[in-house]
């Protein structure tokens, strides 16, 4: 069992490690390039997100007609195709033509994982299984900027691609030795993506599904918003220089945390509740700090990370519970339904973020007033949710 988890927290990780390791380099891919624009080179962040939300369309289906290590190796191949493409770019439009493929590929090793763990495991052995995965995947984006910042200290940050070739290349060899095929050809079904479409057609119909869909792509709005900007934020407000990746980490961290704290509360209060009182504690946060962010002098940087820290508090207190209430109904096509949820998050996460990272302005005042707009707009959106007819 402990290969099969570190395995499949690996694959998993790919994504995560994607952006997380990119964010140290966004300056230099700007200078290389001739980017004119700073906050262009955001998009280097935002639309690996959109290859991903293409990709959760495809491997559900792929993982369940093929076979589970197929759909898995088409995903890594995509990676590494994307990633060479970036290692190659002459300009930042071919860069996120490479991104948007890296981001198709590593959509697979989220997918298809999920589904060779349930394929492997059920019950409370399965939620113990991805407890560890969980576990371990949470310590990459933590990790993940300081191992950017290390490569580019020693080399340019075409070799971050370099890096994510490898990985994606051990994964692949591991997987292919080590992990057997957990659909068996009896299970196998028709390559039909029409399921899919009638899938989406029932999850948009239903209002639990759908609200919380759009509430946890929100609050994910947020965390893109943050990936976008930080470097900015960091480096130009704060000229945090090496201790980025400290700073970072810690961030990570409160999500972390947040998913521990999350397993004691939610039993005692109930999912509904303990979101509710999470969006009006980082609403009430962001409406103290927005005076402080607008005054002239910028706001001093332990009163920057509390205030982040503790949003990615409340963060990570809702993510998983958003999630399981947005498939509460829909047992009846957990697959679909799961594609749906994914889709639609990820969809208004990339708009929610694209928007607070394309506003900053070498200030931290759009991404506080991103904060506490996109809080208000989720607690609206889960009232109206919950609304009885």
């Amino acid at each position: 069992m402990r290969e099969f988890v570190v395995l499949m927290a690996f694959l998993t990780s790919l994504a995560a490690l994607s952006v997380d390791a990119m964010l140290p380099a966004l300056g230099q891919i700007g200078a290389d390039l001739h980017v004119v624009r700073a906050n262009s080179v955001q998009l280097v962040i935002t639309v690996l997100f959109a290859g991903m939300m293409a990709g959760y369309l495809i491997y559900g289906p792929l993982a369940d007609a093929w076979g589970r290590k197929p759909a898995l190796n088409l995903g890594l191949g995509l990676y590494i195709l994307g990633s060479l493409i970036c290692c190659l770019s002459p300009s930042l439009t071919v860069l996120l033509l490479g991104r948007f493929v890296q981001g198709l590929g590593a959509a697979g090793g989220r997918i298809v994982t999920i589904a060779i763990v349930r394929d492997t495991y059920s019950g409370r052995e399965m939620a113990r299984v991805m407890s560890f995965i969980m576990g371990i995947f949470i310590l990459v984006p933590i990790v993940a900027p300081a191992l950017g910042q290390a490569v580019l200290a020693v080399a340019p940050w075409r070799a971050m691609f370099g890096l994510f070739i490898l990985a994606a290349l051990v994964a692949l060899a591991w997987s292919h030795l080590r992990l057997a095929e957990t659909l068996s050809p009896e299970r196998a079904a028709r390559l039909r993506f029409s399921v899919i479409a009638d899938g989406f057609k029932a999850a948009a119909q239903s209002r639990v599904t759908l609200g919380y869909s759009l509430t946890s792509g929100i609050c994910f709005g947020a965390i893109i918003g943050y990936l976008n900007s930080i470097q900015q934020i960091l480096q130009d407000i704060y000229h945090a220089g090496p201790l980025f990746a400290l700073y970072f980490g810690m961030m990570a961290a409160a999500i972390g945390a947040a998913s521990f704290v999350n397993s004691a509360l939610v039993h005692r209060l109930g999912m509904r509740r303990l979101i509710r009182l999470a969006l009006l504690f980082m609403i009430g946060l962001s409406v103290l700090f927005l005076p402080l962010a607008i005054r002239g002098s910028a706001v001093p940087l332990p009163v920057f990370l509390a205030y982040a820290g503790l949003c990615f508090f409340c963060l990570g207190l809702m993510f998983g519970n958003m999630s399981a209430l947005a498939m509460e109904p829909m047992g009846h096509i957990a697959g679909a339904a799961s594609a749906f949820v994914s889709f639609v998050s990820t969809g208004v996460a990339i708009a929610c973020g694209a928007v607070i990272g394309q506003l900053y302005d070498g200030s931290v005042v759009p991404l506080a007033g991103g904060y506490l707009v996109l809080a208000v707009s989720a607690f609206a959106v889960m009232l109206w949710t919950e609304r009885k007819n």
